[in-house]
């Protein structure tokens, strides 16, 4: 008679081992949230750096549903050939590789493609890039300054104002332009009014609310 296999030792040890490698549902969020508020809050010298090494100036000339024209991003000029119908969040995803600003809806609903276009905040998915030639375009990887994360990007750190991290650089774009404008009130409830274009998903409001209250004091510093 021969001895048969130990099952309950070894399935208890593999159930161990699961338990060791497998991370739990609330770190893996957490890892998630993270690392997406890292990559909006990302100095504009790293992710431009990358930017310019992915993408060069188009040297060929324009092909016939082409046409060439300069967007200046982040206080870089970039000449590029594109159709006259593309829409600005496509050209800063897949042609500058600035992909902190999201792609949600398409419909500018959501807010997550929100970027600055001299100093106004406007839903980059509605926006031909054709329109915006001369014009002063900010994305998320440019707000910070010199090294220097901006108040709202800080405030959203230290608020925990994220979850799933996809909204928060069209959050974060948002925020930074109410605070410069001064005919919305600095009461709660004009800051949620106008923030109302901009959806979490995930319902992190109340924390994003008191992030923007938090770095209203911060921006007024600063000025």
């Amino acid at each position: 008679m021969t001895d048969q296999p130990d099952r309950p030792d070894k399935e208890q040890a593999s159930c161990d081992l699961k338990a060791f490698t497998v991370p739990s549902r609330r770190n893996f969020l957490k890892s998630i949230g993270v690392s997406s508020l890292a990559a909006a809050t990302a100095p504009i010298w790293t992710q431009a750096l990358e930017a310019q090494a992915a993408v060069a100036d188009d040297r060929d000339p324009p092909a016939p549903d082409e046409r060439r024209m300069t967007l200046k991003v982040n206080g870089q000029a970039h000449t590029l050939n594109l159709p006259a119908n593309a829409a600005l969040l496509d050209v800063l995803r897949d042609r500058l590789q600035l992909t902190g600003t999201k792609k949600g809806c398409d419909h500018g609903q959501c807010g997550a493609c929100t970027v600055h276009v001299n100093g106004v905040a406007i839903n980059s998915c509605l926006s031909l890039a054709a329109m915006h030639e001369g014009d002063d375009i900010t994305t998320i990887e440019g707000l910070a300054r010199n090294g220097k994360l901006h108040p709202v990007q800080e405030a959203f750190w230290e608020h925990d104002a994220y979850q799933c991290g996809y909204c928060t650089s069209g959050q974060i774009m948002s925020a930074a332009a109410l605070l410069q404008d001064k005919n919305i009130g600095t009461d709660d409830h004009s800051v949620r009014e106008a923030m109302s274009g901009n959806i979490c998903r995930c319902g992190a409001y109340k924390n994003i609310l008191a992030a923007i209250q938090s770095a209203r004091i911060k921006v007024q510093e600063v000025s």
